[in-house]
């Protein structure tokens, strides 16, 4: 009979765990506005940076260990929470830039973007 768990299976689950495990989001488009709410547990508003360029929005979250660990005489046993910069990146198409609001409240981030009016291109062509 085989254990239940082996040795080297935290290895393996961290080897194929993807970077936007920390960044868990829905996106939802409600009467003309896009909605993104993105999970940052363990982030501040401060690490958080939110991008919009030609429809393409990019949230990025960094949490740097120098501004963590002021406290030099820690002798740490174990050391799960994880340092450094996730991203994510969206493409939305055209998006009032100017419209956009965002907050951030208990470990959650909210977005909503703005959706420009569509206009109307198309065009017949009567056949000669």
């Amino acid at each position: 009979m085989l254990p239940s768990r082996f040795f080297l299976d935290n290895m393996v689950d961290n080897f194929f765990a993807d970077n936007d495990n920390k960044m868990k989001c829905d996106i939802y488009e409600k009467e003309g506005i896009y909605h993104v709410e993105m999970d940052l547990p363990g982030f501040s508003k401060d690490d958080i940076k939110i991008e919009v360029n030609n429809g393409n929005l990019t949230i990025s979250a960094e949490k740097d260990t120098e501004k963590e660990d002021k406290n030099e005489d820690k002798k740490y046993i174990r050391r799960e929470r994880t340092y450094g910069k996730y991203s994510r990146s969206f493409y939305l198409g055209d998006v009032n830039e100017e419209e956009i609001n965002a907050a951030f409240n208990n470990g959650t981030l909210t977005i909503s973007i703005p959706k420009l009016e569509e206009k109307q291109t198309k065009k017949y062509i009567d056949i000669n």
